[in-house]
């Protein structure tokens, strides 16, 4: 499982030109998965992101996390983050989950995140979405449950 964690001050998605969800102060996720993926690796990514201390405290040194700033998550999926690019010039998605197992995990992580008591939107699995950000700080940070094994 892959995550792209952004730190935020705004996000929205748009879908067919409308806006589908946005957030103010929070995270951007870009969520992927691999065959193998499921219960285990979002239980992990939840609890490391619920507690990711990278907002700001009144010292302004990044040591608090989106429960303690109130913020919110926009999640979105994303198998793209799973391309091959070793050969050819034209990725290869191979490596990601099957979308009906990869949605499933994907809807299953994103309640995760919720029951934190954290506010989740999201886009909509599969769907052609555009993505606007604001990145703060620029702050990023790379999650990859295949490091862990």
């Amino acid at each position: 499982m892959r995550v792209i964690v952004q730190r935020v001050t705004q996000a929205s998605v748009t879908i067919n030109n409308k806006t589908y969800n946005e957030i103010a102060n929070g995270f951007l996720l870009l969520v992927g998965f691999t065959e193998g993926d499921g219960l285990a690796e979002i239980k992990y990514l939840v609890h490391k992101i619920s507690e990711l201390r990278v907002f700001s405290d009144a010292e302004g040194k990044m040591n608090l996390s989106i429960g303690q700033v109130q913020g919110q998550i926009l999640s979105i999926s994303q198998f793209t983050l799973y391309a091959a690019l070793k050969k050819g010039n034209r990725p290869s998605f191979t490596a990601a989950q099957n979308p009906e197992e990869a949605k499933k995990n994907y809807t299953m992580f994103n309640a995760a995140l919720g029951q934190e008591g954290i506010i989740v939107r999201a886009g909509v699995f599969g769907a052609d979405m555009q993505v606007i950000l604001t990145n703060d700080g620029p702050v990023t940070i790379i999650y990859d449950t295949n490091d862990l094994k």
